[in-house]
C-alpha cells in the first residue's frame, strides 16, 4: 500500500502526517508532497514529533508534487480543495484515490491554534492507520 500525504508547501500537514503513519504502520510506504514548495520544514512540527516520539520519520526537506507519480499511490490525502484540484490536474483518473482532510494551513496561525491543528491531524492519522 502506497500512501501520498499533500499539502501546500509540503512543510507542515503533509510531513507531519507521513511521519505519523510512518510510526504507526511501519509496513505501508508513505510519502508526502506539496503543490508550492518555497519554506523548510517546520520546527514546530519537530517538536509535536519529538513529544510523540516520532521524529525520526520526518523527511530532512521538502518535496514537490511535480516530482510525483500520482498513478504509483493507492491513497492520496489532501488537506484541502486546491491540493485536491492540483491532483486532478495531473491526474484526472486518480479521482477516485483521493481522500480530502479539509484541514487549514497553520502557517499564518498562533501557536496554540496551530497545535490544535497538528492534533487533529494526529487524530486522523490514527483513524486512517486503522482503516487500511
Amino acid at each position: 500500500m502506497r500512501v501520498l500525504f499533500i499539502c501546500y508547501g509540503n512543510a507542515y500537514r503533509s510531513p507531519l502526517a507521513e511521519a505519523l503513519l510512518k510510526k504507526i504502520r511501519p509496513d505501508l510506504h508513505v510519502e508526502s508532497a506539496g503543490i508550492s514548495v518555497s519554506i523548510p520544514i517546520s520546527t514546530s512540527i519537530k517538536e509535536f514529533l519529538k513529544i510523540n516520539r516520532a521524529l525520526q520519520y520526518l523527511k530532512k526537506t521538502p518535496e514537490s508534487l511535480d516530482h510525483k507519480n500520482l498513478k504509483n499511490y493507492n491513497l492520496i490525502v489532501t488537506m484541502q480543495n486546491i491540493q485536491t484540484n492540483a491532483v486532478l490536474q495531473r491526474c484526472p483518473e486518480c479521482k477516485n484515490k483521493i481522500i480530502e482532510w479539509n484541514i487549514k494551513d497553520p502557517y499564518f496561525l498562533d501557536s496554540k491554534s496551530a497545535k490544535s491543528i497538528f492534533n487533529e491531524i494526529n487524530k486522523k492519522v490514527k483513524e486512517l492507520a486503522n482503516s487500511i
